[in-house]
């Protein structure tokens, strides 16, 4: 499967604003230091996900950003797509061209499989995923803790006071 991290954080950025609606816009640094993802990786994911009109922003000072929609109207395939990833299982990436230019043997099971993947991430918004078991508990612990990355990129987390 072809998810990358550039999906896999742009889902995970997408979450944690979401947690955090409803407190005036988000800065795009909260959500680095809290999921330990680079500033300038979120900037790019964001303006992607901006394009799309998944998420709006305000500028200035206390701005930030806040979702396009309503977290229930928001699913994880639409987030990925944003992104420009795709959820292929294929070799080929679905051109038929899997083995010596000529479909393989397996491919219509892989290409079943890719299209199983994305139903089921497009039946799952936002919204259900905040209100998964311990999702609170985790966002609870992330809010409590500084993350801190040196020159070297290394993380290192310690509980704020």
């Amino acid at each position: 499967m072809r998810l990358t991290t550039k999906g896999r954080y742009a889902v995970t950025a997408m979450l944690d604003l979401a947690l955090h609606q409803g407190r005036g816009p988000i800065t795009l640094s909260d959500i680095a230091q809290r999921q330990g993802i680079s500033l300038s990786y979120l900037e790019q994911l964001f303006s992607r996900l901006r394009k799309r009109s998944l998420v709006s922003s305000v500028r200035g000072p206390g701005g930030g950003y806040s979702l396009g929609r309503d977290a229930t109207e928001i699913n994880v395939a639409e987030v990925i797509g944003a992104v420009d990833e795709s959820v292929d299982t294929t070799r080929c990436g679905g051109a038929h061209n899997c083995q010596d230019n000529e479909r393989c043997l397996t491919h219509d099971l892989w290409h079943d499989l890719s299209d199983r993947i994305y139903e089921y991430l497009h039946e799952i918004s936002l919204s259900d995923l905040m209100d998964r078991k311990g999702i609170q508990e985790v966002a609870d612990r992330q809010n409590c803790v500084d993350v801190k990355i040196d020159l070297k990129g290394h993380r290192s987390a310690s509980p704020s006071v």
